[in-house]
C-alpha cells in the first residue's frame, strides 16, 4: 500500500502544482510562484481545515521519507543547472555600476537584517529564537534579507521585455555576484551551526576545502576530457555529470552541510563548451527534470509552514520583515545605481527587480530550519516573507514604469550602450 499511495501523491502533487503554476502565468506571475503557494496549500496550512483523515489519505506518514527524498534529488538536479549556468567571469571585468550595486544591495539589506535581529531579540523570542542568538542564527537571520532569486529574476527580466537593457544587464550580473557570495556565507553560516555530522569545525573545515580543491582542480581536468571524448556517446557522459553532482552533494551533506552546496559547487565546476556556451542537452535534461520533481521540494517545504498557527506577534513581525526586506533591497540598489549616474527609472527598476527572492529563498530557508537555525513560527515567517517580496516586483515594476525619468542626470543612447557593453565583458 505504501507504493499505492506514494503514486497517488505523486498525482495529486504534479497536478495541483501545474495547475497552480499556470494560474499564476495568467496572473503575470511566474509559474515557479504558484508552484511554491501550491507546495504551501498541501501543508497544515490548508490541510488543517479539513478533518485529520484527508491528510493522512492524501499523504500518510509513511510516504514522508520518500518525499523528503525526491524533494532532496530535485533540489540536487536544480543546484546543479544553477551553478552550471553561474558564470564566474562576472567576478572579472565588471563595469563599476554593476558592481556597486551588488555591494550595496547585499551588505545593506544583511545589515539591517542582524540589525533587526538584535534590536528586536525579545520579540523574536516569542517566535522561537534561543534567549542567547548565536553567531550562526544571526548571520542567517542576516543573509535571509540579502538573496536574490536569479532563475526568478531572469524571467521577470524577459516577460518584462528588460532583456539586453541597461537595468536588465546590470540587475542579472549583480544578482549573480550577490549569489556566489550569498552562498559562500550560507556555507559559513550552517558550517558554524555544527550540522550532524559529529565532526569538529576545524575538521569540517579541512575536509571541505579538500572536497572544494579536489573538485576545482583533478576532477574537473577530468570532466573537460570527458566532454570533449568523441568515444563517449551524450547518454554516458550525462549520466556521468549527473552522477558527479549526487557525489558532490552527498560529500557536502555527510560534512554536515546540506546537499546543495555540493550540487551547486558541482555545476560551477563542471566546464562548458570550448567556445564557452552551456551543454545544450545537459541543460534541456537538467532543466527537464528539474522543473519535473520541484513541486515535491514545495510540497516538504509547505509542510513546515502553518500559515494559521501564526499569532498576533508573528504577522506584526511578518510585516516588519517584509516592509525591511523590501526597502532595503529596492531602496540600496536603487540608490547604488542612482549613485553611478543613472537616471530614478532605471535605478528604481534595478532596485525592485533585485527584490525578488522565491527559490533560492526557499531553499536557503529550508536549509536554515534543517539545521536547527529557524524556528517554525519564524520560518513560516520568512517563507510568506519570500512569497510576498517576489509577488510585490511585478506590482512595483509597473508603478516605476510611469515614471518619467528626470531631464537632468538621463543617460544618453551612447551611454547606456556603454553601461551595457561593460557589463556584458
Amino acid at each position: 500500500m505504501t507504493i499505492t499511495h506514494l503514486v497517488g501523491a505523486t498525482a495529486v502533487i504534479l497536478v495541483v502544482a501545474n495547475g497552480a503554476g499556470l494560474l499564476a502565468r495568467k496572473l503575470g506571475q511566474p509559474s515557479i510562484i504558484g508552484q511554491l503557494v501550491a507546495g504551501i496549500a498541501l501543508g497544515p496550512s490548508l490541510l488543517s481545515q479539513f478533518p485529520p483523515v484527508v491528510g493522512e489519505t492524501l499523504f500518510p506518514s509513511a510516504i514522508a521519507p520518500m518525499l523528503t527524498g525526491l524533494s532532496q534529488v530535485s533540489l540536487v538536479f536544480f543546484l546543479y543547472f544553477v551553478g552550471y549556468e553561474l558564470d564566474l567571469g562576472l567576478l572579472r571585468g565588471r563595469s563599476r555600476t554593476t558592481l556597486t550595486v551588488a555591494v550595496a544591495a547585499f551588505l545593506v539589506p544583511m545589515a539591517v537584517g542582524a540589525g533587526a535581529a538584535l534590536l528586536f531579540h525579545g520579540t523574536l523570542q516569542k517566535l522561537g529564537v534561543p534567549r542567547d542568538l548565536s553567531m550562526s542564527s544571526l548571520l542567517f537571520l542576516a543573509v535571509s534579507l540579502s538573496i536574490t532569486a536569479v532563475p526568478v529574476l531572469v524571467v521577470m527580466v524577459r516577460e518584462n521585455g528588460l532583456a539586453g537593457t541597461v537595468p536588465g544587464v546590470i540587475a542579472v550580473s549583480a544578482a549573480g555576484l550577490i549569489d556566489v557570495v550569498g552562498w559562500v556565507v550560507l556555507v559559513g553560516a550552517l558550517m558554524e551551526s555544527g550540522g550532524e555530522s559529529g565532526m569538529s569545525l576545524p575538521v569540517r573545515l579541512g575536509l571541505l576545502l579538500v572536497t572544494v580543491v579536489v573538485m576545482v582542480w583533478p576532477v574537473r581536468l577530468l570532466l573537460r576530457r570527458l566532454m570533449r571524448s568523441p568515444s563517449l556517446s551524450s547518454g554516458p557522459r550525462l549520466a556521468v555529470l549527473i552522477g558527479f553532482a549526487f557525489a558532490a552533494a552527498w560529500a557536502t551533506s555527510a560534512l554536515g552541510l546540506h546537499v546543495i552546496f555540493g550540487a551547486l559547487l558541482a555545476g560551477v565546476v563542471t566546464p562548458r563548451e570550448p567556445d564557452g556556451t552551456l551543454n545544450p542537452e545537459l541543460v534541456r535534461t537538467l532543466d527537464s527534470i528539474g522543473s519535473l520533481l520541484l513541486p515535491f521540494f514545495f510540497v516538504v517545504s509547505g509542510r513546515g509552514v502553518s500559515v494559521g498557527a501564526l499569532d498576533g506577534t508573528a504577522v506584526a513581525v511578518l510585516v516588519g520583515v517584509t516592509v525591511l526586506a523590501v526597502v532595503a533591497k529596492v531602496g540600496s540598489g536603487a540608490l547604488a545605481a542612482r549613485a553611478c549616474r543613472l537616471d530614478n527609472r532605471t535605478s528604481l527598476t534595478i532596485g525592485v527587480l533585485l527584490s525578488t527572492r522565491g527559490l533560492t529563498e526557499l531553499i536557503a530557508l529550508n536549509a536554515g530550519f534543517q539545521a536547527g537555525l529557524l524556528s517554525g513560527p519564524l520560518y513560516t515567517v520568512f517563507v510568506l516573507m519570500a512569497i510576498a517580496t517576489t509577488l510585490l516586483t511585478q506590482p512595483l515594476l509597473v508603478l516605476v514604469r510611469r515614471i518619467r525619468p528626470a531631464a537632468t542626470g538621463r543617460q544618453t543612447t551612447a551611454e547606456a550602450v556603454s553601461v551595457v557593453s561593460s557589463a556584458d565583458r
